[in-house]
């Protein structure tokens, strides 16, 4: 009888520890989107340059169906384009009736934001920079709480349409419309 509840007390703590280390490791394709051309979604801002023409060069937004409303053209897809693929649809539909060579040239003028959350001195919203670490977001965002756990952090990012989330290290690098999750740590 002893040795059933001895038994019993043992595989409760071992499913009670196990419950509570939600553990899920970065996936593979967390890494695989950093060395790939950065690509364009909503909340992006890009300034496009139409040389010779003034009137279309400005700063559009990609607003939340994915687009760019550009004078003449209309509307023209940016989601899950980088910006030199943007340079040629927006080319391509300039040589369509409107100029005769365009040359359009398209840079990234604003990144989405990053969302910082959890255990931080003030959770919210903020600028993306190139080169911005889980770290560094963390002390923009008012650095750990008592509580946080500074060891890793939970990314959701948007990878191809599917949302993902895992876990990686304070160093690992962020990318814009990435949230980053401090946990509560245990002890």
């Amino acid at each position: 009888m002893k040795s059933t509840a001895s038994l019993f007390h043992a595989l409760l703590a071992v499913s009670l520890l196990a419950g509570c280390s939600s553990y899920r490791p970065a996936p593979a394709a967390f890494h695989k989107m950093l060395d790939q051309p950065y690509r364009l979604g909503a909340g992006d801002r890009v300034r496009v340059t139409v040389f010779e023409q003034e009137g279309l060069t400005n700063v559009y937004s990609v607003d939340q169906s994915g687009y760019l409303s550009i004078p003449l053209v209309g509307a023209v897809p940016a989601r899950g384009h980088t910006a030199q693929q943007l340079e040629g649809e927006i080319a391509d539909k300039l040589r369509q009736g409107y100029l005769r060579d365009p040359d359009v040239s398209v840079e990234i003028d604003r990144y989405r934001p990053i969302f910082v959350m959890g255990e931080v001195g003030a959770a919210g919203q903020y600028s993306y920079v190139p080169g911005l670490t889980v770290q560094k977001a963390i002390a923009i965002a008012g650095g750990f709480s008592p509580r946080a756990n500074q060891e890793s952090v939970d990314i959701t990012r948007d990878i191809n349409g599917k949302v993902m989330t895992g876990r990686v290290a304070t160093s690992d690098p962020l990318l814009p419309g990435d949230t980053v999750y401090v946990r509560e740590r245990l002890f």
